[in-house]
């Protein structure tokens, strides 16, 4: 029987937070030392290979997202984006650029960075890939490669008004501290679900403080990301 969907996770009660997991240290998250980890790749164990049930009956399909990383003077920022409020499908949840593999793209890296310059107008000339994060399979049935990449700090973008609401950066020092990350319960009629949530509490574009309800597929990706340094 397929899943229903979470129509409200912020009301899913919180079960833990991981405190007692190590933060990843600070000369981790450098782009020289990202660089090095994903040349030689240590050993390392996969904590979410998807979200472990479908809410869809159809085939898999191949997808990709760019995990993009600022490089601001003082820190690695990663740019998210939230996505407009009228889509069918994920509608005001923060999310990766990125989407469906198209039969024109090459590589799983070729998808994510037209996807990226599609809704945000990122240009690939300002972004270096790093390597890919284990496929991580979504309860919609999508198989989507993560491609982690540095972004020169001089960008300028331009939003695709349809798709995306905004663009926005949290440090990513933020994301890789497990304090910052909590699990939730989702109990329904013939089974539960678990799920990560990583909120963060930023600036809009008019600088309005609010917070950015990062969770579901986008917060288990990082928790992989987080995962990988850690090894």
């Amino acid at each position: 029987m397929p899943r229903p969907p979470i129509l409200d996770p912020r009301a899913v009660p919180v079960t833990g937070i991981d405190v007692d997991l190590p933060s990843i240290a600070a000369d981790r998250l450098t782009p020289d030392a990202l660089r090095a980890r994903f040349a030689a790749p240590p050993p390392w164990v996969l904590e979410f290979p998807g979200d472990g049930g479908l809410m869809t009956s159809r085939a898999p399909a191949s997808a990709a997202v760019l995990i993009p990383l600022v490089m601001r003077e003082d820190s690695l920022n990663l740019l998210l984006t939230r996505r407009a409020d009228h889509l069918r499908d994920h509608a005001g949840q923060i999310s990766f650029p990125g989407g469906r593999v198209e039969p024109e793209d090459v590589s799983a890296e070729a998808t994510a960075l037209r996807e990226t310059e599609e809704e945000i107008g990122l240009s690939r000339t300002q972004i270096n890939l790093l390597g890919r994060l284990p496929i991580y399979t979504t309860v919609t049935a999508f198989q989507v490669t993560p491609i982690v990449a540095l972004v020169q700090p001089d960008i300028a973008l331009r939003l695709d008004a349809f798709e995306v609401a905004e663009a926005f950066e949290v440090p990513l020092r933020f994301l890789m501290n497990p304090a910052h990350h909590r699990r939730h319960h989702f109990n329904y009629q013939g089974g539960e679900r678990q799920f990560l949530s990583m909120p963060w509490q930023g600036s809009d574009g008019l600088g309005v403080s609010r917070e950015y309800f990062i969770w579901g597929a986008t917060a288990a990706m990082l928790r992989n990301f987080y995962r990988f340094l850690a090894a």
